[in-house]
């Protein structure tokens, strides 16, 4: 069993708590880790060296939208998933599949202008990737793209089924239903012997879960970076 950390929501404007993070999880021994950045944001130019630092210590970093925000409701699953789980982030929902296909190919060109090597890994916000289809993502520049319920290798079109453990709880509701989720998360990948996903957001010690975050933090298996994984062979789906 391997932990896949990942922490969500890299800009500018969350830097210092990103920053924050990586040393931690570097002083309880997890130094491979992913960063999700969201290129559309106003990146200075310190704030690009310290992303050319990271990916030059061997922290893999991945794209994550382009503005992490969604500018109108997509339709009613859209606004009904902005209610339960996303707020506006879930941008890829207000979008067709060739608005998807470029917005995923836009982050992606955006690395290299800044002097970054290219993403393999792409994680749409919240995890939604919306309606593109699978083999349309054999197109595009990733390896790998993460949703809710695993990770697609985009050669083959196969979803990886990965559990997920997650710490953004804002109310006591939350809490208590993610305290759960993440339990039985735990178990499953402890009982399969497969990788556990630890999603990281910058806000997550200032929430309700975070002595949980801490406990995470501690008891998680060695780290793997999500360009580690094997790929899923086979063709794609019919």
């Amino acid at each position: 069993m391997r932990a896949l950390i990942a922490i969500h929501d890299v800009m500018p404007e969350t830097l210092a708590r990103v920053e924050g993070l990586v040393e931690r999880l570097r002083r309880a021994g997890h130094g491979a880790l992913t960063l999700l950045v969201v290129p559309g944001h106003a990146w200075g130019p310190a704030e690009l060296r310290l992303l050319r630092r990271w990916q030059a210590a061997g922290i893999e970093l991945a794209a994550h939208g382009w503005s992490h925000h969604a500018p109108r409701w997509g339709g009613p699953w859209h606004r009904l998933h902005g209610a339960l789980l996303s707020a506006g982030v879930a941008e890829h929902l207000a979008l067709d599949g060739d608005g998807i296909a470029a917005l995923m190919a836009r982050a992606h060109a955006w690395f290299p202008r800044q002097g970054l090597a290219p993403p393999t890994t792409y994680v749409p916000p919240a995890w939604a990737l919306g309606g593109v289809d699978r083999r349309r993502l054999a197109a595009l520049p990733y390896r790998r793209v993460e949703v809710l319920s695993g990770v697609i290798d985009t050669r083959s079109g196969r979803l990886v089924r990965l559990p997920l453990v997650g710490f953004e709880a804002g109310t006591a509701g939350a809490a208590w239903v993610l305290r759960g989720w993440n339990r039985l998360q735990w178990r499953r990948a402890q009982r399969q012997g497969v990788p556990l996903r630890v999603a990281i957001h910058p806000g997550d010690e200032a929430l309700r879960l975070h002595r949980d975050l801490a406990a995470a933090i501690r008891q998680a298996p060695a780290s793997m970076r999500s360009d580690r994984l094997p790929a899923a062979g086979g063709p794609p789906p019919a």
